[in-house]
């Protein structure tokens, strides 16, 4: 009984995944609030970046995670429905409001809204899928522990320019890395 109930769900998720697919196309919404995180986060550099050499760090990205081929469509969109968020929420802070222009900052902030709320309507019927096919560590998770290295560094360096910069600059890189490999997934 219980491997009839699970082929049934095997085949659910087969047959569901390309209408859900049809319904939730992503590639155009998704390019306006990547185009504006994009340009805001260029914009905001404040400081050269080589002035801040002495504060760099390895956050360690969690690539192999990110752009294995191991990943599934609805992982990629956990994995940057994730990613959007914690960006989001590092530069969403009292902290950050301080240390960047305000303009600036309500633009990358609204590039990064739009893109959760387009990624949102698509990311609750994927769920399902990633739960049934993750085998290895959830990539979301990966992400999560990449975010709060961020967000210790930030405080270890008490939210210094240069710490806002090196920040700044990680995650405009992986920002980068992850819409491409999501672009191909999606």
């Amino acid at each position: 009984m219980a491997f009839l109930v699970s082929s049934l769900m095997t085949l659910v998720v087969i047959f569901s995944s390309p209408i859900s697919s049809m319904i939730c196309d992503l590639s155009q919404s998704l390019d306006l609030g990547k185009q504006e995180t994009s340009t805001a986060l260029n914009q905001m550099q404040r400081i050269s970046s080589f002035l801040c050499q002495k504060d760099r760090k390895d956050f360690r990205f969690p690539r192999k995670m990110v752009d294995g081929s191991q990943v599934q469509k609805a992982q990629a969109i956990s994995v940057l429905h994730e990613m959007l968020q914690q960006t989001f929420d590092v530069f969403g802070t009292k902290q950050s409001s301080a240390a960047w222009n305000t303009t600036l900052l309500h633009g990358l902030l609204s590039g990064l809204h739009r893109q959760l709320e387009d990624l949102g309507t698509c990311l609750v019927p994927e769920m399902k899928e990633v739960e049934s096919v993750l085998g290895t560590e959830d990539p979301t998770l990966a992400m999560k522990r990449y975010f709060q290295g961020i967000h210790l560094y930030l405080e270890e360096k008490q939210y210094s320019d240069c710490a806002w910069e090196v920040v700044r600059v990680e995650i405009r890189r992986y920002l980068f890395v992850v819409n491409k490999f999501t672009r191909k997934e999606i």
